[in-house]
Protein backbone atom coordinates (compact mmCIF):
# COMPACT_ATOMS: atom_id res chain seq x y z
CA UNK A 1 0.00 0.00 0.00
CA UNK A 2 1.59 3.58 -0.82
CA UNK A 3 1.79 6.20 1.50
CA UNK A 4 -1.19 8.15 -0.16
CA UNK A 5 -3.30 5.35 0.26
CA UNK A 6 -2.45 4.54 3.81
CA UNK A 7 -3.19 8.15 4.92
CA UNK A 8 -6.44 8.23 2.62
CA UNK A 9 -7.79 5.28 4.52
CA UNK A 10 -7.15 7.42 8.52
CA UNK A 11 -10.15 9.90 6.90
CA UNK A 12 -13.28 8.46 7.30
CA UNK A 13 -16.89 10.56 6.66
CA UNK A 14 -19.40 9.98 8.36
CA UNK A 15 -22.09 10.86 6.07
CA UNK A 16 -24.93 10.32 8.71
CA UNK A 17 -23.74 13.03 11.15
CA UNK A 18 -22.53 14.92 8.35
CA UNK A 19 -25.91 15.64 7.10
CA UNK A 20 -27.12 16.07 10.58
CA UNK A 21 -24.91 18.90 11.37
CA UNK A 22 -25.45 20.45 8.41
CA UNK A 23 -29.41 20.08 8.78
CA UNK A 24 -28.86 21.88 12.71
CA UNK A 25 -26.28 24.44 11.54
CA UNK A 26 -29.30 25.58 9.47
CA UNK A 27 -31.74 25.43 11.77
CA UNK A 28 -30.14 27.70 13.88
CA UNK A 29 -29.22 30.06 11.55
CA UNK A 30 -33.13 30.44 11.01
CA UNK A 31 -33.77 30.86 14.24
CA UNK A 32 -31.38 33.86 14.70
CA UNK A 33 -32.73 35.46 11.61
CA UNK A 34 -36.52 34.29 12.07
CA UNK A 35 -37.71 37.63 13.72
CA UNK A 36 -40.74 35.43 15.06
CA UNK A 37 -38.54 33.52 16.98
CA UNK A 38 -36.93 36.47 18.71
CA UNK A 39 -40.82 37.77 19.25
CA UNK A 40 -41.42 34.96 21.11
CA UNK A 41 -38.63 34.76 22.94
CA UNK A 42 -38.94 38.48 24.15
CA UNK A 43 -42.84 37.71 25.56
CA UNK A 44 -41.46 34.85 27.27
CA UNK A 45 -38.58 36.93 28.83
CA UNK A 46 -41.26 39.61 29.85
CA UNK A 47 -44.28 37.17 31.05
CA UNK A 48 -41.47 35.70 33.46
CA UNK A 49 -40.00 39.06 34.57
CA UNK A 50 -43.41 40.55 35.33
CA UNK A 51 -44.98 37.17 36.94
CA UNK A 52 -41.68 36.86 39.03
CA UNK A 53 -42.12 40.93 39.86
CA UNK A 54 -45.55 40.56 40.76
CA UNK A 55 -45.41 38.01 43.25
CA UNK A 56 -41.96 39.44 44.84
CA UNK A 57 -43.91 42.63 45.10
CA UNK A 58 -47.39 40.89 46.92
CA UNK A 59 -45.13 38.69 49.18
CA UNK A 60 -42.58 41.64 50.49
CA UNK A 61 -46.12 44.13 50.69
CA UNK A 62 -48.07 41.45 52.35
CA UNK A 63 -44.70 40.70 54.72
CA UNK A 64 -45.26 44.26 56.11
CA UNK A 65 -48.87 44.10 56.09
CA UNK A 66 -49.16 41.54 58.81
CA UNK A 67 -46.10 43.31 60.56
CA UNK A 68 -48.22 46.18 60.53
CA UNK A 69 -51.21 44.25 62.40
CA UNK A 70 -49.44 44.31 65.41
CA UNK A 71 -49.05 48.15 66.00
CA UNK A 72 -52.34 49.57 63.85
CA UNK A 73 -54.86 49.17 66.38
CA UNK A 74 -53.55 51.92 68.83
CA UNK A 75 -53.77 54.19 65.88
CA UNK A 76 -57.58 52.96 65.54
CA UNK A 77 -59.73 50.02 65.56
CA UNK A 78 -60.64 49.56 62.05
CA UNK A 79 -58.75 49.51 58.80
CA UNK A 80 -59.62 49.25 55.20
CA UNK A 81 -57.26 48.03 52.89
CA UNK A 82 -56.72 47.34 48.78
CA UNK A 83 -54.40 47.22 46.74
CA UNK A 84 -54.10 49.84 43.82
CA UNK A 85 -52.37 47.80 40.87
CA UNK A 86 -49.22 45.35 41.77
CA UNK A 87 -47.23 48.06 43.37
CA UNK A 88 -49.30 50.57 45.93
CA UNK A 89 -51.00 49.17 48.82
CA UNK A 90 -53.48 51.61 50.75
CA UNK A 91 -54.39 51.66 54.19
CA UNK A 92 -57.00 54.30 55.39
CA UNK A 93 -58.26 54.41 58.92
CA UNK A 94 -61.30 56.95 58.55
CA UNK A 95 -61.91 57.28 62.45
CA UNK A 96 -58.04 57.35 64.37
CA UNK A 97 -57.11 57.99 67.51
CA UNK A 98 -55.52 61.22 68.61
CA UNK A 99 -53.97 63.24 67.74
CA UNK A 100 -54.64 62.01 64.53
CA UNK A 101 -58.05 62.94 63.02
CA UNK A 102 -57.31 60.62 59.55
CA UNK A 103 -54.62 58.29 58.94
CA UNK A 104 -53.93 57.07 55.27
CA UNK A 105 -51.00 54.88 54.62
CA UNK A 106 -49.24 53.75 51.30
CA UNK A 107 -47.31 50.75 50.88
CA UNK A 108 -45.32 52.01 47.39
CA UNK A 109 -43.02 49.29 46.24
CA UNK A 110 -40.38 49.58 43.07
CA UNK A 111 -42.49 48.83 39.58
CA UNK A 112 -40.60 45.17 39.44
CA UNK A 113 -43.40 43.67 37.34
CA UNK A 114 -42.29 45.41 34.15
CA UNK A 115 -38.90 45.48 32.68
CA UNK A 116 -38.05 48.98 31.76
CA UNK A 117 -40.38 50.83 35.10
CA UNK A 118 -37.70 48.44 36.76
CA UNK A 119 -34.66 49.48 34.87
CA UNK A 120 -35.78 53.25 34.98
CA UNK A 121 -36.65 53.25 39.06
CA UNK A 122 -33.34 51.57 39.74
CA UNK A 123 -31.33 53.87 37.31
CA UNK A 124 -33.55 57.06 39.92
CA UNK A 125 -32.39 55.26 43.03
CA UNK A 126 -36.06 54.32 43.98
CA UNK A 127 -36.85 52.29 46.86
CA UNK A 128 -39.97 50.84 48.48
CA UNK A 129 -41.21 53.32 50.97
CA UNK A 130 -44.02 54.04 53.57
CA UNK A 131 -46.02 56.69 53.15
CA UNK A 132 -48.27 58.35 55.62
CA UNK A 133 -50.58 61.14 55.07
CA UNK A 134 -52.57 62.38 58.18
CA UNK A 135 -55.46 64.64 58.80
CA UNK A 136 -54.77 65.67 62.87
CA UNK A 137 -57.17 67.16 65.28
CA UNK A 138 -55.03 70.00 65.61
CA UNK A 139 -52.90 71.77 62.81
CA UNK A 140 -48.98 72.26 62.51
CA UNK A 141 -48.06 75.87 63.26
CA UNK A 142 -46.11 76.30 59.98
CA UNK A 143 -45.94 75.01 56.18
CA UNK A 144 -43.08 73.23 55.55
CA UNK A 145 -41.65 70.94 53.18
CA UNK A 146 -38.32 68.73 54.19
CA UNK A 147 -37.12 66.89 51.03
CA UNK A 148 -34.64 64.81 49.14
CA UNK A 149 -34.24 66.64 46.01
CA UNK A 150 -32.78 63.49 44.32
CA UNK A 151 -35.91 61.46 45.16
CA UNK A 152 -39.07 60.72 42.69
CA UNK A 153 -41.11 62.17 45.35
CA UNK A 154 -39.05 65.20 45.83
CA UNK A 155 -38.58 66.15 42.56
CA UNK A 156 -42.35 66.03 41.95
CA UNK A 157 -42.85 68.38 45.16
CA UNK A 158 -40.14 71.00 44.02
CA UNK A 159 -41.81 71.46 40.66
CA UNK A 160 -45.22 71.76 42.65
CA UNK A 161 -43.28 74.50 44.68
CA UNK A 162 -40.94 76.46 41.97
CA UNK A 163 -43.84 78.80 41.29
CA UNK A 164 -45.16 79.70 44.82
CA UNK A 165 -41.67 81.46 45.65
CA UNK A 166 -41.05 79.50 48.54
CA UNK A 167 -37.22 80.34 50.72
CA UNK A 168 -35.09 77.23 50.91
CA UNK A 169 -32.07 76.49 52.31
CA UNK A 170 -29.92 73.18 53.23
CA UNK A 171 -30.59 70.84 55.96
CA UNK A 172 -28.97 67.99 57.63
CA UNK A 173 -28.57 66.71 54.32
CA UNK A 174 -32.28 67.45 52.61
CA UNK A 175 -33.69 70.21 51.41
CA UNK A 176 -35.65 72.57 53.47
CA UNK A 177 -38.83 74.98 51.89
CA UNK A 178 -40.83 77.14 53.53
CA UNK A 179 -43.17 80.17 52.01
CA UNK A 180 -41.60 83.44 52.51
CA UNK A 181 -40.61 85.10 55.79
CA UNK A 182 -41.08 81.68 57.72
CA UNK A 183 -37.80 80.00 56.75
CA UNK A 184 -36.43 80.59 60.47
CA UNK A 185 -39.65 79.01 62.30
CA UNK A 186 -39.53 75.74 59.82
CA UNK A 187 -35.84 75.40 61.17
CA UNK A 188 -37.16 76.14 64.38
CA UNK A 189 -39.94 73.37 64.68
CA UNK A 190 -37.79 70.72 62.49
CA UNK A 191 -34.62 71.44 65.45
CA UNK A 192 -37.60 70.67 67.97
CA UNK A 193 -38.41 67.52 66.03
CA UNK A 194 -35.51 65.79 65.60
CA UNK A 195 -35.23 63.15 68.21
CA UNK A 196 -38.95 62.21 67.45
CA UNK A 197 -38.13 62.18 63.97
CA UNK A 198 -35.29 59.77 64.81
CA UNK A 199 -37.16 57.37 66.72
CA UNK A 200 -39.44 56.95 63.84
CA UNK A 201 -37.16 56.25 61.08
CA UNK A 202 -32.95 57.34 60.40
CA UNK A 203 -34.11 58.70 56.61
CA UNK A 204 -36.36 60.49 54.83
CA UNK A 205 -37.32 61.63 51.58
CA UNK A 206 -40.12 64.18 52.45
CA UNK A 207 -41.23 65.39 55.80
CA UNK A 208 -44.36 67.64 54.96
CA UNK A 209 -46.30 70.14 57.03
CA UNK A 210 -48.90 72.16 56.14
CA UNK A 211 -51.62 74.48 58.20
CA UNK A 212 -54.77 73.97 55.74
CA UNK A 213 -57.48 71.26 56.60
CA UNK A 214 -57.83 70.89 52.36
CA UNK A 215 -54.18 69.09 52.58
CA UNK A 216 -52.78 66.72 54.46
CA UNK A 217 -51.46 68.11 57.62
CA UNK A 218 -48.65 65.91 58.15
CA UNK A 219 -47.18 64.03 55.62
CA UNK A 220 -43.72 61.78 56.08
CA UNK A 221 -42.64 59.75 53.68
CA UNK A 222 -39.56 56.87 55.08
CA UNK A 223 -37.66 53.56 53.77
CA UNK A 224 -39.79 50.52 54.68
CA UNK A 225 -38.93 49.97 58.50
CA UNK A 226 -37.14 46.64 59.53
CA UNK A 227 -40.09 44.77 59.93
CA UNK A 228 -38.16 41.61 60.49
CA UNK A 229 -36.51 43.06 63.78
CA UNK A 230 -38.90 46.10 65.12
CA UNK A 231 -41.54 45.96 67.13
CA UNK A 232 -44.70 47.46 65.48
CA UNK A 233 -46.23 48.51 68.53
CA UNK A 234 -43.07 51.28 69.06
CA UNK A 235 -42.88 51.87 65.51
CA UNK A 236 -46.26 53.19 65.73
CA UNK A 237 -46.00 54.83 69.05
CA UNK A 238 -43.54 57.00 67.14
CA UNK A 239 -45.46 57.85 64.95
CA UNK A 240 -48.02 59.32 67.08
CA UNK A 241 -45.67 60.90 69.15
CA UNK A 242 -44.00 62.95 66.25
CA UNK A 243 -47.65 63.70 64.98
CA UNK A 244 -48.50 64.93 68.24
CA UNK A 245 -45.22 66.94 68.50
CA UNK A 246 -46.05 68.78 65.19
CA UNK A 247 -49.11 70.38 66.67
CA UNK A 248 -47.32 72.14 69.59
CA UNK A 249 -47.00 75.54 69.61
CA UNK A 250 -43.63 76.88 71.46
Amino acid sequence: MTASGSAASLIEVDSFSYYTEFKYLHWLSRCLVNPQYILVAAVIVLVGWFAIGVLYNLRRGDALLKWMQNGLPSIGQKTTFRWLGTSVAELVIAHAKKPFRRLETLLVLKPRDVFWMTLMASLQGREDIVIFRAQLVTGPPVDLELLDPNSWSGRGVLSQLADRKWESKPYQGLQLLAPAGLLDLATQTLDRLTIPMGKLSERYTRFSLRREASQPHFEVHVPFPAFRTLDARAYFEALRGLARLTSERE
